[in-house]
């Protein structure tokens, strides 16, 4: 299979990921910018494969249950699900707010854990699968304030301030504020986003790092997110401490989650021999 062909695989998948209905072969060929013939071709292909699937009532097409199989297949081999759990519920019920875990991939958040703590009024429950703005997120800010501020620099300079989904009124869209932002972070040793990757929503986060002490690396970030009306700023401190806690029971925790992971690996090795 050529890179090209891969790619639009891979630009296929994404186009499909979290779509609740088929696509249509023509509305997914603008998206990805391909001829409907090649779009065709490609999802022949993936369907033979068995991750897609097309509807036989629209002819439409929907991502199959593969990948989302391997997705937790991945999450089990790292251990992550058991390790991180309960530590998100404690968070959840100490809280009562929507709480979240999210791990580090090169230069990337991506989510891998909740737990949802409010049981009367509003609730907030949003998608698993979005996308971590770095700039417009708690969580993005309190991985970006672990960085020197040329790394910081770096990075948003060459992701830049457009994305693909419309974020909050309050989102901050120049680097020199963001910056500013991130030195506000640090001071504070830990993020709020008020209004900024959605309207009428509010986050508080902190990063957690892969073994105890400071220079353990960070493996990612967790946060505790809920309706504005909840997050007035008099509360901010309170979340924080809540999360440190949770925070210093991850960095304890995360070193045997590699060991289980080489302890099963050593296990299975023996039972084949």
């Amino acid at each position: 299979m050529t890179v090209a062909a891969v790619d639009r695989c891979l630009r296929l998948i994404e186009a499909l990921a979290g779509e609740p209905e088929p696509v249509e072969l023509s509305s997914l060929a603008a998206r990805v910018d391909l001829p409907m013939s090649a779009t065709h071709r490609t999802l022949a292909a993936m369907s033979a494969r068995g991750w897609v699937i097309q509807d036989p009532a629209s002819q439409g097409y929907a991502l199959s249950l593969r990948l989302a199989a391997l997705g937790f297949r991945n999450l089990d081999a790292r251990s992550l699900p058991d390790v991180v759990q309960d530590v998100l519920d404690r968070l959840a019920t100490t809280t009562h707010e929507y709480c979240r875990l999210a791990i580090l991939e090169g230069e990337d958040l991506v989510w891998v854990a909740r737990a949802q703590g409010a049981t009367v009024g509003l609730r907030y429950d949003p998608d698993m699968g979005e996308e971590i703005v770095l700039h417009a997120t708690a969580n993005g800010k309190a991985w970006l304030a672990t960085l020197d501020e040329a790394e910081a620099r770096r990075i948003l300079t060459a992701r830049g301030f457009a994305t693909s989904r419309p974020l909050g009124p309050r989102c901050i869209a120049d680097l020199d504020g963001l910056l500013a932002e991130l030195e506000r972070v640090r001071r504070n040793r830990y993020a709020t986003a008020i209004e900024e990757a959605e309207e009428g929503t509010a986050a508080v986060a902190i990063p957690f790092r892969a073994g105890e002490g400071q220079t353990s690396p960070v493996a990612g970030t967790i946060s505790v997110a809920g309706p504005l009306t909840r997050f007035p700023p008099e509360r901010h401190r309170a979340l924080a401490d809540a999360l440190e806690s949770a925070a210093a029971e991850l960095a304890t925790l995360w070193p045997i989650r590699a060991y289980g992971r080489t302890g099963r690996a050593v296990s299975q090795q023996a039972r084949v021999a």
